[in-house]
Formats: structure tokens, sequence, C-alpha cells
């Protein structure tokens, strides 16, 4: 078989150890560097130190199970291809964990040949994406300096006034904090793009990737009241499931 992704990390998390291990020669076969973690909670701390281009999780794990490690992963990170293998092969189970952001689901047993042909598939898929981000990265270093310079902008009826840190809804004139304003600049940067609230803090604060917290909520609250017209039913800060937010400003002028 073919590698076009050799030199990959990958992380398998599986307590069945005869399974785990097997998986595991026959990738670093193909040149990847693999650790195991033998239940769900060993898996997260790899994963959180590791820091692997590929997770192959199972589903039924002592400490957490696989949906329990795929929850928190796509809590920091929605970029990063996730692999299911499981004993589960309900239609439901499948269901279940593609809603939760999962890239491919394959039933145990499973041929070998199949499995190697899905990672590697998985694989370059990453590949394409980080290449992606590296383009929007640039695109986004662009904007950040475009969005240096802009004095004001407006959404709906709504205004704000980055220069003298003010905001507009209804005629209603307001002040906005300096850290509001750096959020709102990553929001208008990135319109219609869901954003992670570590990745937000990360770019508008200066927080270290992986920071739980939740200040960015409490960020999101007050940005509804002063421009929603129905805080409880949001159109321009929308929350989006898993995930974590996204600006949509109707018509940008």
């Amino acid at each position: 078989m073919t590698n076009l992704t050799a030199g990959k990390k990958i992380l398998v998390i599986d307590d069945e150890k005869h399974i785990a291990e097997a998986i595991k020669l026959n990738l670093k076969m193909l040149g990847h560097e693999v650790v195991v973690g033998v239940n769900g909670l060993e898996g997260l701390n790899w994963w959180k130190e590791f820091s692997p281009d590929l997770v192959i999780v199972d589903l039924m794990m002592p400490e957490i199970d696989g949906i329990g490690v795929i929850t928190e992963i796509r809590k920091r990170d929605v970029k990063i291809p996730i692999l299911v293998i499981s004993a589960k092969d309900q239609v439901k189970e499948k269901i279940r964990c593609l809603s939760l952001g999962v890239d491919d689901y394959l039933s145990k047993p499973f041929d070998l040949e199949e499995f190697l042909l899905r990672v590697n598939r998985l694989l370059l898929r990453s590949d394409w994406s980080k290449k992606e981000s590296d383009e929007n990265e640039i695109n986004n270093s662009i904007k950040s300096q475009e969005l240096e310079n802009i004095e004001s902008f407006t959404f709906g009826k709504n205004t704000i006034d980055f220069k003298n840190l003010k905001g507009s809804a209804n005629d209603l004139v307001f002040d906005l904090t300096l850290q509001e304003i750096k959020i709102l600049k990553i929001f208008i940067g990135n319109p219609n793009f869901p954003l992670t609230r570590e990745e937000i803090l990360e770019k508008a604060l200066g927080y270290d990737r992986g920071v739980t917290t939740r200040t960015l909520d409490n960020f999101i609250v007050r940005f509804r009241k002063y421009f929603e017209e129905d805080p409880k039913n949001p159109k321009y800060f929308k929350s989006v499931r898993s995930v974590g937010y996204l600006f949509d400003p109707a018509q940008v002028p």
C-alpha cells in the first residue's frame, strides 16, 4: 500500500490492548508515530500532550467513554480528524457520533486494508485543511491590519465606533471596553465563520490555546444586550453547538 502521508502523529484510544497494539504496529510500519491510550482518561491526557494529527477512538471504554472523549476534543479542536472504531454497529450510534463531529466510523471487526485506506484518506484531508488554514492565517493577518485602520462598522441598526470606543443601537450610545472592541474586531474580521471560544480569546486577548474558560460567554451576553433587538433570540451573535460562536452581520456595508 502506497502511503502518501508518512510521518504523521496518530493517537489510538482503545481498551482492547490486542487491537490497539495491532493498529499501532501497522501504522508504525507505514512511517507514523503512534501512541496508545488504554482508556478515555489516558487518551485525553495523551491528546493534550502529544498533539496528534489524527485520533482513532473506541466507544466502549472505562474511565471516560468514547463519546466523552469526542465531546471533550471537539470543545477545543473542531478540525482534527476523528475516526471511531467500535463494536457498536447500530445506525443510531453512527448518527450520534457524526452529530458530535466525527469524521468517519468503522465497525469492528474490520478489514485491515480498508482501515488503513480510511486513515490515509483522513490524513490527506487534514493536510489539505492545514494548507487552507495557513492561507487563512495570511488572509487574517491582512484583515487584522485593515481592521486596525477602520474607524467604524455598521450592521443592521448598530454601529461600532472603534476610534472612540463607543457603540450605538437604535440611537442609544454607550461605552465599550478595549477588550470588547478587540473581540468585536475578531468577529467582524471573520463574518459567518464559526469560531471556538479559545480561538477568539487567543486572537483577541492573547489567552493561551487550550484555556478552559467561559469568559467569552460573558462578553457575548453583553454584546447581545447591546446590539440585539431580542437578546434571547440573537440574529447577529449566534451560538454554534459544540463549537462556539458565529457573527452574522446580515449585510456587510
